[in-house]
């Protein structure tokens, strides 16, 4: 024991262990972009002030290590912080409110026996027909028009598809007044002649293959027009039988020897994609569909944009859910290069091919 009268020395407390900085959660990205997309999805507070704001705040940023992320207001509030007052995180944002003024005007196309005009649209939504305008574009990516061509368009589609339908009855049906307006968005829509799509593809040639690559089967297939698909997948007979289901009664042609050649240059492009395709491509979607596909061509092989980034260069950045789901919807793998599409933070994201065949995409493309 030490002498009775030795000096007392306090011992060292032990180092208090704090949360991960702010810059470690991937959420502090959008907070720094301030981006107005994540809105509503998550909250991050400020301890030095005591106040939580929305990923959009446009006030002076915190330092990383005074944030942290909340996943709603209430539990914000919970934790003893208040509402920031410039932005207003407890309150529907103006961007919310717009949204959902698109929403009802896109329920009033889907549900009117004939398009409403724009004066229409924009009345019902309180807005000038040309705010209005701007507004539907930037949320949807179309304008009104295309929005309710693209829906009767898919009207038609469903139609076509109806056991006893006509192409008369499918065309009047969804909306089109004129027979000579249909037959002339029709054939862009559906990529053959709509007695042909409702027939299930009859009369379509359409020559494919099948081979081996890097990244396991891969099915090419071509139409009149060009490649109309590229897909890749573990089975090669559940390749064949998805073109099948898409064309059931379509002429399908395989074992061609002059195509095998064009399916060598589609493996070669695969699997060195700096190269290049100079095949002619047969791109079937919706406006929207084309377009976002039209920007994911224009990133160059080796670099990614996020989904957000996408929606942006189309003019719709509001768009990203709607972006994320054409490039779900693309059928031509690695021509219409959506693997080069990223979360904000530079996660991968689902691939519809597997994210495992999108990492060594972008890996080779890199190298």
């Amino acid at each position: 024991m030490p002498p009775a009268n030795a000096l007392s020395v306090p011992m060292k407390a032990a180092p208090t262990t704090t949360a991960p900085a702010a810059h470690s959660d991937p959420r502090w990205q959008a907070v720094l972009n301030r981006d107005a997309g994540q809105d509503g999805r998550f909250v991050y507070s400020v301890k030095t002030t005591g106040v939580y704001c929305r990923p959009s705040c446009p006030s002076r940023l915190a330092k990383p290590q005074n944030v942290a992320f909340h996943d709603s207001c209430a539990a914000a509030e919970r934790a003893g912080f208040r509402p920031c007052k410039r932005c207003k995180p407890d309150q529907q944002g103006t961007a919310q409110r717009q949204a959902q003024l698109v929403a009802d005007a896109c329920r009033a196309i889907e549900t009117a026996e004939e398009a409403p005009g724009l004066e229409e649209l924009a009345g019902q939504a309180g807005l000038s027909p040309y705010h209005f305008h701007r507004v539907f574009k930037a949320v949807t990516g179309l304008t009104p028009k295309a929005y309710a061509t693209a829906h009767r368009a898919r009207r038609v589609r469903d139609e076509l598809a109806r056991p006893g339908a006509t192409v008369t009855t499918a065309l009047y049906d969804a909306g089109f007044n004129a027979s000579s307006r249909f037959y002339e968005a029709a054939e862009s829509l559906l990529g053959m002649r709509p007695g042909d799509y409702r027939a299930g593809g009859t009369n379509a040639d359409i020559r494919f293959a099948v081979a081996q690559c890097s990244l396991g089967a891969i099915l090419v297939a071509r139409s009149d027009r060009g490649i109309c698909a590229i897909t890749l997948g573990d089975d090669p007979e559940a390749l064949v039988r998805d073109l099948q289901d898409r064309f059931p009664k379509a002429c399908l042609t395989g074992d061609d020897a002059e195509f095998d050649a064009q399916v060598a240059q589609v493996v070669g492009f695969v699997e060195a994609p700096r190269l290049g395709l100079g095949l002619p491509l047969d791109v079937r979607g919706t406006a929207f569909q084309q377009r976002v596909w039209q920007a994911l061509r224009a990133i160059p092989a080796g670099e990614t944009a996020s989904y957000a980034q996408v929606a942006a260069s189309i003019g719709a950045p509001r768009a990203v859910r709607a972006v994320a789901q054409a490039c779900a919807n693309n059928s031509i793998a690695v021509a219409i290069p959506c693997h080069r599409v990223v979360r904000t933070d530079g996660a991968l994201s689902g691939y519809r091919w597997g994210v495992e065949r999108k990492r060594s995409l972008l890996a080779r493309e890199r190298a």
